[in-house]
């Protein structure tokens, strides 16, 4: 006679392959990685993995370089942020107007984000390339500049080249996000408020803002997850340089694990970013609460 097998027993014979690979990709690393944080293992100094500890997080806190880069990937992510919000909004609200070819437009907008980041980056390196770069080609021909320039090579152009790079890529992404709310929006209330005598100006700021606010703190959560744990762009324009002037947190957790052979620093590291990116989670996730009750 057969066993009859349970759902409960069939749910767990389903997603138990996902379990055992979920469990060996991802939470067996970040178990071990942890581990690493409380240990010594550093193989240029010939230290096997003593445990040590928090002592790893208390030199990585009261180290100036950590804090310097963090202040980058701050700086990153803020300013990327900020202009694809504002860009992808008004692509976003153009999209959205009984426009000539809007289904064309709509249909190749997802292009630039498609592009894997590391092609992205590669592509962008050679654009800024000092002696046969497209950007300086452009310039030169709409006489923006009298002559090629190293677009690269000082700090703070160096970080302004990748955010634009970053900005390109993800764009797209925040347009149609805000493309999708504004077709949920009713349009009766615009038709009223015209009636009324409301502006276009006004009945951004009045109606459309207001209502898109969900949607902004949504592509904002997902936005800092992202920036936060940037490293193939950074990898493929600028490896980091010049004079460390894009050497953000992930990075630099690449290079002291790498490069250095310094396994619990570059843990150290990886786990505060971590740490940093739920925090600012759950203040975001608090705001888009807050805006929704209120």
């Amino acid at each position: 006679m057969k066993r009859k097998v349970s759902d409960a027993q069939f749910a767990w014979l389903i997603i138990a392959p996902s379990v055992f690979i979920v469990f060996g990709i991802v939470l067996y690393p970040l178990i071990e990685t942890f581990l690493y944080s409380l240990k010594d293992l550093d193989l240029s100094a010939g230290s096997l993995g003593d445990y040590v500890w928090l002592q790893n997080y208390m030199d990585v806190l009261s180290d100036r370089d950590f804090w310097a880069s963090a202040g980058r990937t701050a700086y990153f992510a803020v300013v990327s942020i900020s202009i694809e919000l504002i860009l992808g909004t008004l692509i976003a609200l153009l999209l959205n107007e009984d426009i000539k070819g809007k289904t064309f437009l709509r249909s190749i907008i997802i292009i630039p984000w498609a592009v894997p980041t590391i092609v992205n980056g590669a592509m962008w390196k050679w654009i800024y390339h000092s002696e046969y770069g497209a950007l300086n080609a452009l310039l030169t021909q709409l006489h923006v500049i009298d002559q090629y320039q190293s677009w690269l090579n000082s700090p703070w152009m160096a970080m302004n080249m990748v955010i634009i790079a970053d900005v390109w890529k993800m764009t797209p992404l925040v347009a149609i996000f805000v493309l999708a709310a504004l077709q949920l929006v009713n349009k009766s209330v615009y038709e009223a408020a015209m009636v009324d005598g409301a502006g276009m100006i006004r009945r951004f700021f009045a109606l459309t803002l207001p209502y898109l606010k969900p949607t902004f703190l949504v592509i904002i959560v997902m936005r800092t997850m992202e920036t936060f744990k940037v490293f193939d762009i950074i990898y493929a324009i600028t490896q980091g340089g010049p004079a460390n002037g894009t050497m953000v947190l992930t990075y630099q957790a690449y290079l002291k694990a790498f490069s250095n052979l310094q396994y619990s620093q570059g843990a150290t590291i990886s786990y505060l970013i971590g740490m940093m990116i739920a925090l600012l989670t759950y203040a975001y996730v608090k705001m888009l609460k807050k805006g929704e009750t209120a």
